[in-house]
């Protein structure tokens, strides 16, 4: 059961739209700071008195201002308070974000929910701490979809090929080499390019080594 929140957002009007959501699922006055510094604190003290956080609600993105702040934003806030807090729930409640640092946030840092700002979000919001609340976690549909497309994508044998002369170290115009003198077609350097970015944009990667990482990862090469 989710009642205790603390919600760590520097805009002070979605500090307040949160919070009256939050009212709308019979959740009352939530604690809200705006810097991240604040929120550790205030988890710090709120397990020193026994009466620990259930959720925390954080943006990614705190804008820089007068008061210096040993913690900048919210992916450093998220490892710090899991550090000190393991159980604690978390929801990132932000605009900002790639599909690579959404499912790094839950892979890495576990976390229980993500929501980006826009249309529907306080809809979306409401769904999230509905699904956190039942021990579930909520992966926003933008999101879905797109790791939906990167696992439907199916690398044929020549895509495999040259990921794996990529993979062994071998620059473009090696391999291109080594497809003309295996009698592999297209061999050209430019359909090489194209290939490779094809590849990279169905699987969120944007660069030749972040894909032949994933690729090494996901155990195609």
């Amino acid at each position: 059961m989710i009642q205790k929140i603390l919600i760590a957002e520097d805009y002070e009007t979605v500090n307040l739209s949160i919070q009256k959501t939050l009212e709308e699922l019979h959740i009352s006055s939530p604690d809200y700071v705006y810097y991240c510094d604040d929120a550790l604190l205030r988890i710090e003290k709120a397990l020193q008195a026994n009466a620990s956080y259930d959720l925390l609600i954080t943006d990614l993105h705190f804008e820089e201002d007068h008061r210096q702040q040993k913690i900048s934003g919210g992916e450093a806030l998220i490892a710090a308070a899991r550090n000190i807090q393991p159980d604690l729930k978390i929801l990132v409640f932000s605009a900002t974000g790639k599909p690579a640092t959404i499912e790094a946030l839950f892979q890495k840092e576990d976390i229980d929910g993500y929501v980006y700002k826009g249309r529907n979000d306080a809809r979306e919001l409401k769904l999230a701490l509905e699904q956190i609340a039942a021990n579930r976690r909520y992966f926003p549909q933008q999101f879905v979809q797109q790791q939906k497309q990167k696992n439907t994508y199916e690398l044929d044998e020549f895509d495999i090929t040259i990921l794996s002369l990529m993979a062994d170290g071998k620059r473009q115009q090696e391999i291109s080499a080594y497809l003309k003198k295996n009698n592999i077609k297209p061999s050209g350097l430019s359909s090489i390019e194209k290939r490779l970015n094809t590849i990279k944009d169905a699987l969120d990667c944007s660069t030749n080594e972040q894909l032949i990482a994933h690729c090494v990862k996901m155990r195609i090469i």
